[in-house]
């Protein structure tokens, strides 16, 4: 069992995560939703995750409408650090409250675990980053949390995702990154850029290490992760794309069970020629 080993891994979950998006190029790093993920991605050579709460919230059986409790959240926090030793970007929604909230959500997140906490400047309810209809927080509210959240960290990393594109274009984004750096950010993340040039504006004006989310059927267009480090950016990720997978998986599986079971024909559960069902394969997770 992986986390009863001792890590090699050195040094404080935020400090390792700087360290990673500070060498040249972009860092990638995939949505984990839960520890096997985790173990899945950090074997193929990955190293560091995101914690989405989409996947997250879709995971539990919730809509991603800020519905899921911080303790539903930690849970997630302390068996995927615990499983796979790697830093972990956890998505903090809209920080569970206001600015006293986020400073106990970031001292809660820091002692599961965490590297990097992302907030975001949408009001209650929240949605995705590439709907429609997004009520956001004036920007000095959400620079309010920002500066309480740095206050209260220790050393995890602060990612602040301004959703202000849509409605108020690139220049009310740019306006309100550069306001979150100054408030204490050390990441910023443009939500649903829809133009290279668009991306490319962002990261010259803001000055600051930025974040992309490649997520599937959104505005931003599918980029490669050195197309996004041509553009500026030093983080990318990838955020549901483990659950979408996943979820098609285990769909064709049940409707697979079921035909064969109503027909008769079921010996065993699935044809598994590649031993992906093996004791030896998962023995090795």
């Amino acid at each position: 069992m992986t986390w009863f080993s001792t890590s090699s891994a050195q040094g404080l979950p935020g400090d390792r995560l700087e360290a990673l998006w500070s060498r040249d190029g972009a860092l990638g790093v995939p949505g984990a939703h839960n520890a096997l993920a985790g173990l899945l991605a950090r074997d193929a050579g990955f190293e560091a995750l995101y914690l989405s709460g989409g996947a997250l919230s879709a995971s539990l059986g919730l809509p991603d409408l800020g519905m899921m409790t911080t303790e539903e959240l930690l849970l997630f926090v302390r068996v995927i650090t615990r499983s796979t030793g790697l830093p972990l970007i956890v998505d903090g929604d809209t920080g569970y409250g206001e600015a006293l909230n986020v400073m106990r959500l970031v001292q809660d997140l820091e002692a599961a675990g965490a590297a990097g906490v992302q907030l975001e400047d949408q009001l209650l309810p929240k949605k995705c980053g590439h709907l429609s209809d997004k009520l956001l927080n004036d920007p000095e509210s959400m620079a309010a949390k920002i500066a309480a959240a740095r206050k209260a960290r220790t050393h995890l990393r602060i990612i602040a995702r301004t959703d202000a594109a849509a409605s108020e274009g690139l220049a009310g984004a740019i306006a309100r990154g550069k306001l979150y750096v100054e408030a204490g950010a050390d990441v910023i993340f443009p939500e649903a850029l829809t133009s290279a040039e668009d991306m490319r504006a962002f990261n010259d004006a803001v000055g600051a290490p930025t974040l992309a989310n490649m997520t599937e059927f959104g505005r931003t267009p599918y980029l490669s992760q050195s197309e996004f480090a041509d553009l500026g950016f030093k983080i990318v990720i990838w955020p549901v794309t483990s659950l979408r997978c996943e979820a098609g998986a285990m769909r064709d599986l049940y409707a697979h069970l079921a035909r064969a079971s109503r027909a008769g024909r079921l010996s065993r559960p699935v044809d598994d020629p590649q031993g992906y069902l093996s004791g030896d394969r998962l023995s090795r997770l």
